[in-house]
């Protein structure tokens, strides 16, 4: 009796916890939103490191914009010979009527080389709306109504956005795309149902120049690699409302080979784990892929083991091809759900990994990961010596 009813126990947390965020999802895409008709003027800062897979599209996206007030785009680089320097260049060319800057500035203002960019970029913004956008992100035309949209109230400090990625090209960059889709956006989902959203995410935030300014600026994240998380947490913590944008932003990624990806996933886990601590522990009893074991193992690989396995597998891809069918609509599942198992294992190893050292490599630099998530910039010595050091 016991050894049919326990692996049904065992999966009863990520079980309950897909079919919870299935319903926060339901309740928060199906809500009636307000039509956007506030449109300020805004000025988009885009820090700048080198090529991303389709970097002129991606600028391009933001010059076309179906906005009737003025916007600005400023680029921030730091290194004078970039190889991104001429892709801009050439913007600026075929898309004259828009007002753009490029700012060159190797001034380091902290570890975070990226909030270094954005520090010497603000003083050329112009309007007290600022974007923040990741080099790598591509947008549709309606993008700035709609992230504009929330500040008509004027209890809202931030605005962010959730992204996807249609279109990957290879297996490895679809297990990295499907965790889009099957744990960070339920993962927020959860989150702004149990206590209201808290943070931002770094593909899109747009903030008041005065909710900024009262954090201390971008001069507050210059010592955080989370520098997204710190934003939105740090406005929310000075008494601004955030609110999450209704339009996906899309995260457009180079073909890349699996090691690669994984090395980017534990940095991104260690980076939550020291960001939020407790939630991120307690987030293991919530992953398929251990519970599934723990089902098996202690059912001594029974029948009832097993029908608890296929179980908690029917529902998992259920819940996953329900969020990327009908709410991120980003069209991975049916195509890749057979590699649905194997990103599960993939984010329980990172998961546990994250918790085996506290170094990153992030844009080529070695980090040594702090409490609270702030970093110390390592010399060049510490390469060779390993512990867990990621891209």
């Amino acid at each position: 009796m016991l050894t049919t009813v326990l692996p049904f126990l065992c999966i009863l947390p990520p079980l309950a916890y897909g079919v919870i965020a299935l319903g926060c999802a339901r309740s928060y895409f199906g809500r009636r939103r307000p039509a956007p008709g506030h449109t300020p003027p805004i000025s988009i800062l885009k820090p700048v490191k080198g090529m991303d897979a389709g970097s002129f599209d991606n600028f391009a996206s933001f010059c076309r914009q179906e906005y009737p007030a003025p916007w600005q785009i400023v680029f921030a680089v730091a290194d004078p010979a970039d190889p991104v320097i001429p892709v801009i260049g050439r913007l600026m060319g075929e898309f004259p009527a828009i007002d753009m800057e490029l700012v060159v500035d190797a001034t380091i203002h902290g570890p975070n080389h990226k909030v270094s960019n954005l520090i010497n970029a603000c003083p050329k913004a112009k309007h007290d709306l600022l974007i923040v956008c990741d080099s790598d992100i591509r947008v549709s035309p309606d993008y700035l109504r709609e992230v504009a949209a929330p500040f008509a109230d004027q209890q809202v400090g931030l605005v962010t956005s959730l992204y996807r990625s249609p279109g990957v090209a290879g297996a490895a960059t679809a297990v990295e795309a499907m965790g889009f889709t099957v744990e960070m956006i339920p993962n927020v989902m959860v989150a702004m149902k149990l206590e209201g959203l808290s943070f931002a995410l770094g593909a899109s935030m747009a903030v008041r120049r005065e909710a900024l300014e009262a954090i201390g600026g971008f001069a507050a994240l210059a010592d955080y690699l989370a520098d997204d998380y710190q934003l939105g947490n740090k406005v929310h913590k000075v008494g601004w409302r955030l609110e999450l944008s209704d339009c996906f932003v899309e995260s457009v990624m180079h073909r890349e080979d699996l090691a690669t990806v994984l090395s980017r996933q534990l940095r991104w886990s260690r980076t939550m784990r020291v960001s939020r601590p407790g939630g991120y522990l307690g987030s293991g009893i919530t992953q398929s892929f251990p519970m599934a074991c723990l089902a098996l193992a202690l059912s001594g690989f029974s029948g009832a083991g097993w029908g608890a396995v296929l179980l908690l597998y029917l529902v998992r891809a259920a819940v996953a091809m329900a969020f990327s069918r009908c709410y991120v609509k980003d069209g991975i599942f049916p195509r890749w759900l057979w590699l649905l198992p194997l990103r599960d294992f993939l984010a329980f190893a990172t998961w546990a990994l994250s918790f085996a050292g506290n170094r990153v490599r992030w844009r080529g630099n070695l980090f040594r990961l702090l409490p609270g998530g702030k970093i110390v910039e390592l010399p060049k010595t510490f390469e060779t010596r390993g512990n867990g050091a990621t891209e």
